[in-house]
């Protein structure tokens, strides 16, 4: 089996199982954006919150997972690696939580909703339990336990999804205090499920601090949670600046409500944040594995070359029939925000390229220049943020997000190419996607609103769409590379 076939592989397993159960997951959005459901301003205050846990997640985890593939494959007690780096971690998610717990009052008064106490606490449980099993799934992927890794990961989100339909068809009542309760008690409960299906790899544990091998860790670590912070703000933080500057100027109701329609609008580029993450979790461990293997370079080009197709084909079947995409969102109230879709989804484009281009710094042990790198996007992006916000609103965060992101892509590629250089096929990757650009530029010319269904866009799309697959197998010829190999 050829190196390539063999990611193929490991992304179907690992990922297949990751984009699963994010694509279950991302079904609650309908359910959320229901005209039955949450408003626009309580799925608003529902988004932020979990805006605020994602900078948390990043801090909890320590970098721990890519410090822990990098050093047990260096090391000759693989099981002292693991002890060593969910030690690290336990003691960080032990502070955190005592922390959360102690001022649970005074983070839901800044949050603008002193009636939040309760929810605080339970994420600073969902956090420590999502934190501690994200490691030991990490060692389920070094072992190679794709079925137990899948298992336990749809089961978790299996029961979230379920306890959310028997909460909010069940018990979800017009005027409650509770109402956007019910989604956080389900990821609870969920989070909890996950160390409870982890018990027998938890009891092997043993907790270790060697010293020396805590402060090697840690320095290769802190470059990944500054690189990881700094890639949350580039995320998330729009949803935060909203929420505070329009509440400045509008109501916290009005500010909220922006924020919900922006955040479910923003889940329409699912599909390629999903493929992305599928990927990482396959590529991670298997271009570490290709480290020594003499022809890595041309490995890592072709994997680029083979990524980029698929997200510009993500890409521009998503833009090209918004009109279908929009009733995943099924109330008309967000509406208002697709015009931001195609903006995201191409910024996303470019992320998965930045994420694949990462690999050099992990490789050479160059790991800051992913936090400098990280760290520019983050400036750029409250910069950005705050200079549009006041002026056009939420597509200020989205034209702020796809700067951000070539930004950074274009970065890497730089320093990339200085202190680790891969030969990518730029004229194909560049033809890619400025194809896929101008194909999408050029129906949205032909017909401005994209939103309603008619024969016409859908016949004139479908050529588009065709023609761009035909760029690629006249480019490609995978025909011809099967009977080769």
């Amino acid at each position: 089996m050829s190196t390539l076939k063999k990611l193929a592989g490991q992304t179907a397993i690992y990922g297949g199982s990751t984009i699963i159960g994010r694509l279950l997951n991302y079904l609650l959005v309908p359910l959320y954006t229901a005209e039955f459901a949450f408003s626009t301003a309580e799925y608003g205050s529902i988004s932020i919150l979990y805006s605020y846990v994602a900078f948390f997640m990043i801090f909890l985890l320590f970098g721990m997972e890519t410090t822990f593939f990098r050093f047990v494959n260096k090391s000759e007690d693989k099981e002292k690696t693991f002890n060593q780096a969910f030690s690290i971690v336990l003691v960080v998610n032990a502070i955190v939580l005592v922390l959360l717990v102690g001022f649970s009052q005074s983070i839901a008064n800044w949050l603008d909703h002193p009636e939040f106490r309760t929810y605080v606490i339970w994420f600073a449980f969902i956090l420590v339990f999502d934190a501690t099993s994200s490691l030991l799934m990490a060692r389920l992927r070094y072992l190679n336990q794709p079925k137990r890794f899948a298992f336990i990961q749809l089961s978790n989100i299996g029961t979230n999804i379920i306890l959310n339909l028997i909460f909010i068809f069940c018990f979800l009542e017009d005027g409650s205090d509770f109402r956007v309760g019910y989604v956080f008690l389900a990821n609870l409960i969920a989070s909890f499920l996950k160390p409870i299906l982890l018990y027998k790899d938890i009891l092997k544990f043993r907790f270790t601090w060697d010293k020396v091998v805590v402060r090697t860790m840690t320095i290769f670590a802190l470059p990944l949670v500054l690189a990881g912070f700094a890639g949350i703000v580039n995320e998330v933080i729009d949803r935060v600046l909203l929420s505070k500057m329009l509440a400045g100027s509008n109501s916290l109701e009005y500010a909220e409500s922006q924020v919900g329609i922006y955040s479910a609008n923003y889940k329409l580029s699912i599909l390629i944040t999903l493929f992305i993450t599928a990927f990482r979790y396959a590529a991670e461990p298997f271009f570490f594995a290709q480290e020594k293997n003499k022809d890595k370079n041309k490995i890592y080009s072709k994997v680029m070359t083979y990524f980029v197709i698929v997200v510009t084909l993500i890409f521009l079947v998503i833009s090209l029939n918004i009109y279908l995409f929009k009733w995943f969102i099924p109330n008309p109230d967000y509406w208002e925000g697709l015009k931001v879709v195609p903006i995201l989804l191409l910024a996303n484009v470019f992320l998965g390229i930045y994420y694949n281009q990462s690999i050099w710094y992990k490789l050479a042990d160059k790991t800051k220049y992913g936090a400098y790198i990280a760290l520019g996007g983050a400036c750029l992006t409250l910069t950005l943020n705050i200079s549009l916000i006041p002026v056009i609103g939420y597509m200020g965060s989205a034209i702020a997000t796809f700067a951000v992101y070539f930004s950074m892509m274009v970065a890497s590629y730089y320093y990339g190419q200085k202190h680790y250089p891969i030969k990518y096929n730029l004229r194909k990757i560049g033809l890619y996607i400025i194809s896929a650009i101008v194909l999408s530029g050029i129906s949205k010319l032909i017909v401005r609103d994209q939103t309603i269904f008619t024969w016409s866009l859908f016949i004139m799309n479908g050529i588009f769409l065709l023609v761009f697959i035909g760029i690629i197998l006249f480019i490609e010829r995978p025909i011809r590379s099967l009977k080769k190999g």
